[in-house]
């Protein structure tokens, strides 16, 4: 007859058990890290370093730069147009390039670090003031044309009808801007002169745009990158349905 394990031979067996099951768990924690967690860490940290230093795309939740850019459109950010930043950082690399009077950029906010999309209407030393929603760069009234139809062709019915649109001519440069009459606005602004090394920026939807007429000239250090083109477009007012004819489109320039 065969005698039943003591209780110090189960106890014993216990911990065998235990050592074995604990290094089988640190044997497969181990696999999993070499293999799966850390090439996926790996690659997340390549592709956000990517995303901060090299090219990114940006959310537009509003409607301050209609027509151009309509709420929904996710645009697509050239951060290598004018420098190379240290990932994670607003810090300069190396700079070969500046923005240009007319460029669309992504900066953040002098006032609470939002960032934003917007216009670039002003250089340093420029003089910039707004004359009943007229824009006037050192002294000279900017031109304003009738403005194609097909340029308006994406916005909203309520949209067209509220407000009105024209051709903007920088100085080497045309895009479309928007009025809304009906609402009230800062219309009348300045002369002020914008500071070296720094931007002053307008929405293209001039009567609906929270911008260097309120929060100042942009610090050029605080400029994000180049927005170039639409990559994708959702219509939140109906039902989030894709704008196809708007996927992979230029920016109008």
């Amino acid at each position: 007859m065969v005698a039943a394990p003591s209780r110090v031979e189960r106890t014993g067996c216990g911990w065998v058990k235990a050592f074995v099951n604990a290094a089988i768990l640190r044997s497969r924690l181990r696999y999993w890290w070499q293999k799966e967690i850390r090439p996926l860490l790996v690659l997340t940290l390549i592709i956000f370093s990517i995303r901060s230093s090299l090219a990114d795309w940006s959310d537009v939740p509003t409607g301050s730069m209609k027509p151009t850019i309509l709420e929904g459109d996710r645009v697509f950010v050239n951060k290598l147009a004018y420098d190379l930043k240290l990932p994670f950082t607003t810090r300069h690399l190396a700079e070969w390039s500046n923005p240009q009077r007319g460029d669309i950029v992504v900066f953040f906010s002098p006032r609470d670090g939002t960032r934003l999309v917007k216009r670039v209407v002003g250089l340093p030393g420029d003089t910039i003031e707004l004359r009943h929603n007229g824009l006037v760069i050192n002294g000279q009234p900017v031109e304003y044309q009738p403005l194609a139809d097909e340029l308006v062709r994406d916005l909203a019915s309520a949209d067209r009808a509220s407000q009105v649109y024209a051709e903007e001519q920088l100085p080497g440069q045309r895009h479309a801007v928007a009025a809304i009459p009906a609402v009230r606005a800062l219309r009348d602004f300045g002369p002020v002169r914008v500071p070296e090394g720094h931007y002053f920026m307008m929405g293209d939807n001039r009567d609906n745009s929270f911008d260097s007429r309120y929060f100042g000239p942009v610090p050029r250090s605080q400029i994000v990158g180049q927005a170039t083109a639409v990559a994708l477009s959702f219509d939140r007012q109906n039902y989030w349905l894709p704008r196809w004819q708007r996927f992979f489109t230029a920016l109008n320039r």
